[in-house]
């Protein structure tokens, strides 16, 4: 089976297939012994030899992990002020993965990584309608009126935040826990969604993206995912029988 060169760079850990192109247009690759410029090329991994700069590359194994992000860590491979990243609670050797989207450096919970371009694409496109599940703790009462607000949705700097569905834990005078479950998964959404109503976030957790739940997974800890949550994950969305009649 043939794939698109710069695939195969991305696929040997060796560049994003964005900066897979750059390398190629600079005639850094060489496909059977000859310099390739050509974005376009294709190549067969189990019968072209490709190099980067004279040394071999192979594709790597693919690799599809959960990890319990803790608090203060940052979704990045590299930080310029040198401050912790996921990449720190790895294998040193896993530094070819990438997250699938984010959490900011405050929040904590599930983040999925992978070195597979085309699942990663999957999972991270809101078309592919993978349902991503926080949970909120606020510093004073919610009140179930609220609610509906939130999963009407509101605007903020010209975005429209919206939840798919809200539930109500918990609630006091001075604090109150709730589960969000979003469609979307707009920079720092919850957040934003709760500050709109005057709320202060003291905790926010993400425990699960679509199929794969945090469950036990201790803060810091990894796991692979199961072949069968691979393969939930891939699974076209489900039309509803509205959208059925429309088509």
């Amino acid at each position: 089976m043939t794939i698109r060169l710069q695939k195969f760079l991305s696929e040997a850990g060796v560049a994003s297939r964005r900066e897979g192109e750059k390398l190629i247009l600079a005639g850094r690759v060489t496909v059977d012994g000859q310099i390739v410029r050509l974005l376009g090329t294709k190549v067969d991994p189990a019968r072209n030899e490709v190099a980067l700069a004279g040394r071999p590359l192979k594709p790597l194994a693919k690799r599809f992990v959960a990890l319990n992000k803790p608090p203060k860590f940052l979704c990045t491979r590299r930080d310029t002020h040198d401050r912790r990243t996921v990449f720190d609670l790895l294998p040193a050797d896993w530094g070819h993965l990438f997250t699938i989207g984010r959490l900011d450096a405050d929040s904590e919970g599930l983040i999925l990584l992978t070195n597979d371009g085309e699942f990663c694409q999957r999972v991270s496109h809101p078309s592919h309608g993978l349902l991503k599940t926080y949970r909120v703790i606020l510093a004073k009462r919610l009140e179930p009126k609220m609610l509906k607000g939130l999963t009407l949705g509101l605007r903020d700097k010209g975005d429209f935040l919206k939840a798919k569905n809200v539930r109500l834990l918990s609630a006091n005078n001075t604090r109150s826990e709730a589960e969000l479950v979003l469609a979307e998964g707009r920079n720092r959404e919850v957040r934003r969604m709760f500050k709109a109503l005057g709320f202060r976030v003291l905790r926010l957790k993400r425990v699960a993206v679509g199929p794969v739940r945090l469950g036990e997974l201790l803060p810091g800890k990894w796991r692979t995912l199961s072949r069968a949550e691979i393969e939930s994950c891939l699974k076209p969305p489900v039309k509803s029988s509205r959208t059925a009649r429309r088509n």
